[in-house]
């Protein structure tokens, strides 16, 4: 259960709290139902901007404090002392005054919305927007710039499968708008799509492979037949469409395609790792027949746990402290993982 605590600021000066209320939702980003209930209470448009505090160290429930803006002073707050909110160099765009807004004024040149923008999620990592339109729902997605380019690297996907990747409406450094991905996330991977995602992510790896074209994270992993190429990053099912879409290609780096394997296999349920190891090792041998994909996924299985590290302690070096506690202690339980699979 998540309790929330709501610091309602307008044009960055503390108005008021709102009265506490919990949501079902545990998450931390997931803002949706915060700012749902905050509208409906107060009776303007808030979003929520930045994580202040919260009373566990999970990433879910508790009492978790944000500071919201509200896009005029509502009634019905009361004054909790005096509270500021004074900028922070790491802070994200979405995170202050006026952030969240000028996403959805951005999207809204490029689509015509039929109504309310929707803030789904926000944290250290991306603001993301769902908007209505004639067309169907679109997606603005604001993210940071230690992240990899989605536009950039979602062009590079379609140019081998188009249908594997989301398409882009729009586009600027920082942003993005996407077309929405039609089915559903696929937190529990059935045969049939693993069947459906695994084998063209393959094909595309197989035809990028050459030099790097994106950032290499320097985690090296025997090569085993199997050339770099491009990775996901995160490759695990919660960000495939059931439809055959992936999603959230902000940790795309370039490297072995063993280790995105080795991220999947190690985020989905053990009875299902040997099906999905067939599947991915078979897909690679029709490309690259006498390579050896079974033993380079062993040897990725700790060096994913590495690249995990480095990525965490990427996150936690550039967002500001409050945000901070979404990452604490992951680069270490990163290596302790590595070091317990180790070859």
């Amino acid at each position: 259960m998540r309790e929330v605590r709501a610091l309602v600021t307008v044009d960055g000066r503390y108005v008021g709290e709102a009265g506490r209320f919990t949501v079902d939702s545990p998450w931390w980003n997931d803002v949706e139902p915060v700012t749902a209930h905050l509208d409906r209470a107060l009776g303007v448009t808030t979003s929520v901007l930045r994580l202040v505090a919260t009373t566990t160290s999970t990433t879910r429930d508790g009492l978790v404090t944000y500071q919201v803006e509200a896009d005029r002073v509502p009634a019905g707050l009361t004054r909790t002392g005096e509270h500021e909110f004074p900028d922070h160099p790491l802070r994200l765009p979405w995170a202050r005054p006026g952030g969240p807004a000028a996403l959805v004024d951005w999207a809204a040149r490029h689509v015509r919305p039929t109504g309310k923008p929707v803030q789904v999620k926000t944290w250290n990592l991306s603001c993301l927007y769902r908007l209505p339109t004639a067309e169907g729902p679109v997606w603005a997605k604001a993210t940071p710039p230690f992240m990899a380019d989605e536009a950039e690297v979602i062009r590079l996907v379609a140019s081998v499968d188009p249908a594997l990747a989301p398409v882009v409406l729009a586009a600027e450094p920082g942003r993005l708008l996407l077309a929405e991905a039609p089915g559903h996330d696929c937190w529990h991977p059935d045969d049939e799509v693993v069947e459906r995602v695994v084998p063209r992510w393959v094909a595309v790896q197989a035809a990028l492979a050459g030099p790097p074209r994106l950032r290499v994270r320097g985690v090296d992993v025997p090569g085993f037949g199997l050339p770099a190429t491009l990775l996901h990053g995160d490759f695990h099912p919660g960000n495939w469409r059931s439809g055959g879409v992936v999603l959230d290609w902000g940790d795309a780096h370039w490297g072995h395609p063993a280790l995105d394997a080795a991220r999947l296999v190690g985020f989905v349920r053990p009875e299902l790792r040997a099906g999905i190891e067939r599947v991915w090792a078979g897909a690679w041998l029709e490309h690259r027949p006498g390579s050896d994909p079974a033993e380079a996924l062993r040897h990725a299985r700790p060096a994913a746990h590495l690249v995990g590290a480095l990525v965490y302690r990427e996150f936690l070096d550039n967002i500001e402290p409050s945000e901070r506690v979404y990452h604490e202690g992951d680069p270490e339980a990163e290596l302790a993982r590595a070091q317990s699979l180790a070859v």
